[in-house]
């Protein structure tokens, strides 16, 4: 059962503000979220092999091959800020 506590944690967690309908509103969108995957962890599913896909699928892939090389000058000419050779980035809180 999920509480209006957990969807509080969760929204807090996600930086979201949800008025107390909303919190009412998804505590029960959630539980009966997980009261379907527990329904789902019932099926007997001996013999089914995992899979990512419903139909096979195949990745064409090339080589990772280096074709050019850049210098550290050439990538550092693109930067809009720099110091010491280095990117230099705003700081964050």
């Amino acid at each position: 059962m999920i509480t209006i506590k957990d969807v509080e944690h969760v929204a807090k967690l996600a930086r979201l503000e949800l008025s107390e309908e909303e919190k009412e509103k998804f505590s029960k969108q959630l539980g009966d979220i997980l009261k379907y995957v527990e329904q789902m962890n019932e099926i007997d599913t001996t013999g089914v092999e995992p899979m990512s896909h419903a139909i096979p699928m195949v990745n064409v892939m090339r080589e990772d091959v280096v074709v050019s090389e850049n210098t550290k000058d050439e990538l550092m000419a693109n930067a809009p800020l720099k110091e010491d050779g280095f990117f230099r980035v705003p700081k964050i809180n």
